[in-house]
């Protein structure tokens, strides 16, 4: 018996002693869970429904008197203080500019236009190169072709801005692009009239000033470099009629008829144009997550975007989804899934 009980004694401290050099004692197994419970309680912090994965939001715009920058200056205002990110607008000289800002990585978000996304995406027209790390979270509003010129210049259609002396938009930008697509339909090219590259309000002052014939000014209506110019100018729009746009639309998909209603600028009946929608994107390497909370909380402030510039009353839910030209963030898919 007593042989027995030392040897077994002995056999337990045996057992005991291998255990603890083998990490399989009592301290290690009541540490182990705790850590592993930490670490699946990180990622829940991350994701919380008032934070971002991102530290940065910022929004790539245009002109500072565009509807661009007048939507984001709210719409990242909103971001800011929902969910504490850095998140500012970026004015620039817009979509193309925008573009290759997304991407060089140096903003998170942009409005542009469809047809520079188009060319953007497919190495066409001002790109050399496809900007492959660019998807889309929604189809916004239309952007109308406003050519503008006054009554002394006896232009009264669209051929007869042969000759003449003409803004096309900052170079480069999406008002320039359409500019140059829509002229070319009509057999102009920039060798047959006087180019001029300038933004909305640098426009409204030469056709002012008389030092302009006529000027591109592409964007939501009413544009405010043009309200301001009506007040002292006799300001005249030029019709694109439609059928010249179904003819481009064959090859150019994003454009579409539009009108600018009477009363827009003082002007006495509705005026056929071309319009093309506008885009909101964002880099694809932003979280599924995040472009998640920021496509809701885009489309939860509408009507707070909607009193900062009244072309954000014609985005909707219904229509975001309707002529997107780039593929979905898998994160604004989420969304309009949810919202099925």
């Amino acid at each position: 018996m007593k042989k027995h009980f030392i040897a077994g004694v002995s056999m337990i401290f045996l057992l005991g002693s291998v255990l603890t050099a083998c990490g399989g004692g009592s301290n290690t197994t009541t540490i182990e869970p705790a850590k592993t419970d930490a670490a699946q309680e990180a990622p829940k912090e991350a994701a919380a429904d008032d934070k971002l994965e991102t530290k940065f939001a910022t929004v790539a715009t245009g002109g500072a008197s565009g509807p661009y920058n007048i939507l984001a200056t709210s719409l990242t205002d909103i971001y800011s203080k929902t969910y504490g990110v850095n998140s500012k607008t970026q004015t620039t000289g817009a979509s193309v500019e925008n573009m290759n800002l997304l991407k060089q990585g140096k903003v998170e978000m942009a409005f542009v236009m469809s047809d520079v996304l188009s060319e953007a995406i497919n190495a066409e027209g001002s790109f050399t190169e496809k900007v492959d790390n660019v998807q889309q979270i929604a189809a916004l509003y239309p952007n109308y072709v406003q050519v503008v010129t006054s009554n002394s210049t006896g232009i009264e259609t669209f051929s007869d801005l042969k000759g003449k002396r003409i803004a096309v938009g900052a170079q480069n930008s999406g008002v320039e692009v359409n500019a140059r697509t829509l002229l070319e339909a009509h057999g102009i090219t920039y060798n047959d009239i006087k180019v001029d590259y300038l933004g909305y309000a640098e426009a409204a002052d030469g056709l002012k000033a008389g030092k302009l014939d006529a000027a591109f000014l592409t964007s939501g209506i009413p544009n405010s470099s043009l309200m301001e110019l009506a007040q002292s100018f006799d300001l005249k729009i030029v019709p694109i009629e439609g059928s010249a746009i179904e003819e481009l639309a064959k090859t150019k998909n994003y454009f579409v008829t539009g009108t600018i209603p009477a009363g827009t600028y003082k002007n006495e009946a509705d005026i056929p144009t071309a319009a093309i929608m506008n885009a909101l994107v964002v880099r694809s390497d932003l979280s599924e997550g995040d472009v998640y909370k920021l496509t809701k909380t885009f489309f939860e402030s509408l009507d707070t975007l909607a009193n900062a510039h009244q072309s954000a009353k014609e985005i909707s839910l219904e229509g975001a989804q309707n002529g997107l030209v780039a593929p979905l963030h898998p994160g604004a898919q989420k969304y309009y899934d949810e919202k099925k």
